[in-house]
This record gives C-alpha cells, structure tokens and sequence, in this order.
C-alpha cells in the first residue's frame, strides 16, 4: 500500500508560478512511477506530468511543457511540481498518482494504482 500526499496549491495570478509537492509512504513507494493529473470542472482527468521511477525520463502534456517541471527526490519519497507561467486554464484539482514500475511513461487514469487527495490550483485573470 502507497500512501500518496499533496501539499501546496492555491490561488495566483495569471503569469505567476505555484509549486506543489507529493509526499509518499509505505513499502517501496520510490519504486513507483509517478505523475501529476489535474481534473477542472466538468473535465476529464488529464495527466500532466509524469517522471519514471528513476527519474531518468519525464513527460509532458503538450500544453504544459516549457512551463511546468517535474522531479523527484527519492531519497525523501517527494515528488515536485514547479509550475511558472501560469494561465487560468491551468486551474483545476491537481492529484499525485503513482503507478507500478512496469507501466509505461505516460500512464493512464486506468493504470493508476494509487491516488493523492488532490489540491486546488486556481490562476485568475
């Protein structure tokens, strides 16, 4: 079982940065792949960024890149999403996922075995 906590969030302005964090615990919780999905009202949950157990590969979802950067410290079990140059179509619930090392980079909701709590990222105007 993987414990998946986020902390951060909030509300920016348009052009601002956010950065969240993922806290994660429980047996062999480094040896997860792991990602960020943001879900707005009345959308589908969409992933956003997601790193390799290793940290070795990322991806990006096209809208995101060149503005949002993923990493991992698995020495502290912590997963970072440094977001800058916010647009208020960034705003939506942000959730920590994980999933197993065998599944490829990017992974689905489907392929999701574990789920943070999820936090609120709100860019006005």
């Amino acid at each position: 079982q993987v414990q998946l906590v986020e902390s951060g969030g909030g509300l920016v302005q348009a052009g601002g940065s956010l950065s969240v964090s993922c806290a994660a615990s429980g047996r062999t919780s480094r040896n997860y792949n792991m990602g960020w999905f943001r879900q707005a009202p009345g959308k589908d949950r969409e992933a956003v960024a997601q790193i390799t157990w290793s940290g070795g590969r990322s991806y990006y979802e096209d809208s995101v890149k060149g503005r949002f950067t993923i990493s991992r410290d698995n020495a502290k079990n912590i997963v970072y999403l440094q977001m800058n140059s916010l647009k208020p179509e960034d705003t939506a619930v942000y959730y920590c996922a994980a999933s197993l090392p065998t599944t490829s980079v990017p992974f689905m909701v489907s392929e999701t075995n574990y789920w943070g709590q999820g936090t609120q990222v709100t860019v006005s105007s």
